[in-house]
């Protein structure tokens, strides 16, 4: 087998990304692993720059993986590979986990020229998946024409980013978006973990009129213990950074459907922990949704791909939308959905010229 390591750095047209957490990001800083074997080839990807969800710096998940990649055994079989990427007490941060957890993925269920989510599963099923899309900070005007816009195209579902300002101007904010679009919209906030319990108390009453769909992480993980308070507001609760670990999960399931989870590979490590997960909430009756950070199509479609297989109560794969240098493409927004063609893995392509070239590892075949 041969890896291949590529990095480069992705751009939108149209969108300034921007919350509370993350404040202004200007680039996507990705990194893509192309594993062949036999003439097969696999992708994964993983975005860099968002130190903000899970603590670790780019260099830190960069050398990471590195070491890794340098002290692998490439003689050995992908599915052997994949069971090392998981196994308990390994080196492996959950971003490095899922960039190679991603690829071997692609990999296997091309050599059995499958898709990721028929290889895992699922039954023969529309290669799309509703998504919703994120109103990120800006000015209110710049709001209003970024939510017409989706509407437009069929996106429907909207979640807007709030606690950048003060609690006011985001609640003016709702209710433009509901008094410029009314019931045709589902909306919904992310608060990104920026009140307090004090705050949130005061918020949550002065929100139900708006018939919010849930509201985001109010609380930072740090204050999970204080959640409890908000339950009786009627507005259901989504949890995001806080869902980091099995043990979160577990957590997320003794809440007994009090509150709902945000699924995210990147945080869980990859296809194959993010599906034990889904599967665990679903068994207890939790609802949750399987969403993603700003990623290119790669990423974007592996979470496609789980949605495919989990059927989840919401989505969130809009990352891939808009962007224009993304070396990786097949996918395709429309009508208020993604969608990829049907083929082998992720259904995606990588056009490795399109990308910066950092490292190859192999064993003595190559």
């Amino acid at each position: 087998m041969k890896a291949q390591l590529y990095r480069g750095d992705l751009h939108y047209a149209g969108v300034t990304l921007h919350t509370a957490a993350s404040g202004a990001v200007t680039a996507l800083d990705t990194l893509w692993l192309r594993l062949e074997d036999q003439g097969v080839i696999g992708t994964g990807e993983v975005r860099l720059n968002i130190g903000y969800l899970h603590g670790y710096s780019e260099s830190q998940v960069l050398d990471n993986l590195l070491t890794m990649l340098a002290g692998w055994n490439w003689q050995q079989s992908a599915q052997t590979l994949l069971a090392a990427v998981h196994a308990p007490g390994n080196a492996l941060l959950s971003p490095s986990r899922m960039v190679l957890d991603m690829a071997l993925h692609d990999l296997l269920a091309r050599q059995q020229n499958l898709s990721v989510a028929a290889w895992l599963g699922a039954p023969h099923r529309p290669a799309s998946w509703p998504t919703n899309q994120t109103l990120f900070w800006g000015s209110e005007a710049q709001m209003l024409d970024q939510a017409w816009r989706y509407v437009e195209r069929g996106f429907t579902q909207l979640k807007l980013r709030t606690g950048v300002a003060d609690f006011a101007t985001d609640l003016a904010r709702l209710h433009a978006l509901r008094q410029r679009f009314g019931e045709q919209i589902e909306l919904a906030i992310d608060v990104n973990g920026q009140w307090s319990v004090a705050q949130a108390h005061k918020a949550f009453p002065q929100l139900r009129a708006l018939a919010l769909s849930y509201i985001e992480q109010p609380l930072s993980p740090a204050h999970d213990d204080q959640l409890p308070e908000l339950y009786d507001y009627g507005i259901p609760v989504m949890l995001d950074e806080s869902l980091n670990s099995e043990a979160a999960i577990s957590r997320l399931v003794d809440a007994k459907g009090a509150l709902w989870g945000h699924l995210k590979l990147v945080k869980l490590g990859g296809i194959a922990p993010t599906l034990a997960a889904a599967k665990q909430l679903q068994a207890a009756g939790v609802p949750f949704m399987v969403g993603q950070m700003n990623e290119g199509h790669a990423a974007t479609a592996a979470a496609l791909q789980l949605c495919r297989l989990v059927q989840p109560d919401f989505a969130e794969l809009y990352g891939a939308d808009g962007l224009t240098d993304d070396p990786v493409s097949g996918l395709d927004y429309r009508h208020g959905r993604v969608a990829v063609n049907d083929s082998p893995g992720l259904g995606v392509q990588f056009d490795a010229a399109r990308a910066t070239f950092l490292q190859e590892f192999s064993d003595a075949r190559y």
